[in-house]
């Protein structure tokens, strides 16, 4: 259908522009480019030698025919370069450079039954690579959709030991995104995927020690830049201001020591007084020098799949010497059933179980730790 509407646009555009030029039989020529442009590339060569021709023959001087050649080359680049690439390629799910190369193979290959069949034979072998695990490199090829989404590709250059291509993915994704929607839907999956593939055994030291050290220097660089605002918090930070403090806990290792950071980041960002503690410093030790009130939160950070047991280890031992500080415990990236995962934490339950930055700042902002202010006076 897309190949018949654009063949029959080209056929009326130059049966229009024939028209124009005074060439006899316009209707007839608009109508033969249209029919023979099935064939790609040669058939609209054909179908312009015709009225050239003929200009030729009825026409005094080289200008008519000039445009006449003019015309129907004109049309041609522009509609198999640049509209039928683009317009296929949309519907299709065939990437408009793979469009153009299966043309020339499939041409190459069957000769004119190749240049007609081109397009349909292509989107078959898209569709057999979509569906059939075994021909899936051919969707990689020739799609248009991106091989990995944005949170894999990052742990994907990580892995590959390349931390320019990693940060221009995160760089990418800041174009039109905030800081917090990098964190949730990009960085933090990665370490979800660093931390499973580490408690499998399948990621080695060096490329352990590189990612993390390059998500440090990512957060670092971060915390000295502007990025996008937290927009669903300008409202209510409008009116109400943070009455205390938000402590930030790795629970066990150095992925949670990463997100705790991150989210004290983006805590900071949205005007909260942050204190994120280094991992192998003693809670206790820690909990003792800042003196936490009742106005204070505690943000245990764990990244699964082995987190619930260590965050139910600190949170038992705040809770039993903090009683009246709120806890609220990040699991981050999980997605199963939060009242079933609150009974873990039996007997001693936080105040609350998150599983993104952005529904910590959203319990914080509503319930937590916040009172309310006339916006007068603020």
């Amino acid at each position: 259908m897309l190949q018949f509407l654009v063949n029959a646009g080209f056929g009326a555009l130059c049966g229009l522009g024939l028209y124009l030029l005074g060439v006899p039989y316009a209707v007839l020529w608009g109508t033969v480019a249209a029919l023979l442009r099935i064939v790609p590339y040669v058939g609209s060569t054909v179908a312009g030698l015709l009225p050239l021709l003929l200009s030729l023959a009825v026409f005094d001087g080289w200008r008519i025919p000039l445009l006449i050649f003019l015309l129907f080359i004109t049309l041609e680049l522009v509609t198999g370069n640049l509209l039928e690439p683009w317009l296929y390629g949309a519907q299709t799910g065939i990437s408009s450079l793979a469009l153009l190369l299966t043309t020339v193979f499939w041409a190459t290959l069957w000769g004119p039954a190749g240049l007609i069949l081109s397009t349909p034979l292509t989107v078959c072998a898209v569709v057999l690579g979509r569906h059939l695990p075994h021909l899936s490199f051919l969707h990689i090829l020739l799609g248009d959709e991106p091989v990995l989404v944005p949170e894999a590709h990052l742990y994907q250059r990580l892995l590959a030991l390349d931390e320019q291509e990693a940060r221009g993915v995160a760089d990418e994704y800041l174009k039109d995104n905030s800081l917090l929607q990098l964190y949730d839907a990009v960085i933090l999956p990665a370490l979800n995927m660093a931390e499973r593939d580490r408690h499998k055994g399948a990621l080695d030291s060096e490329c352990e020690e590189f990612l993390f050290l390059s998500l440090r220097e990512m957060l670092a660089e971060f915390s000295e830049n502007e990025y996008g605002s937290v927009p669903e918090l300008v409202e209510e930070r409008a009116k109400t201001v943070p009455s205390g403090r938000v402590l930030c806990f790795p629970a066990q290792d150095e992925a949670d020591e990463i997100a705790a950071a991150m989210l004290s980041q983006v805590l900071e960002q949205a005007g909260y007084a942050t204190i994120s503690f280094p991992l192998g410093s003693s809670p206790q030790t820690i909990l003792d020098l800042v003196q936490p009130t009742e106005n204070d939160v505690f943000c245990i950070s764990a990244i699964p799949p082995f987190a619930f047991s260590h965050a139910r280890t600190l949170n038992l031992q705040q809770r039993a010497k903090f009683p009246r500080t709120k806890i609220v415990i990040g699991i981050w990236g999980f997605n199963g059933d939060i009242e079933r995962a609150m009974k873990r934490f039996e007997p001693s339950r936080p105040d609350n179980l998150v599983h993104s930055f952005a529904a910590t700042l959203e319990y914080l902002s509503t319930t937590a730790m916040t009172m309310d202010l006339p916006v007068d006076s603020i």
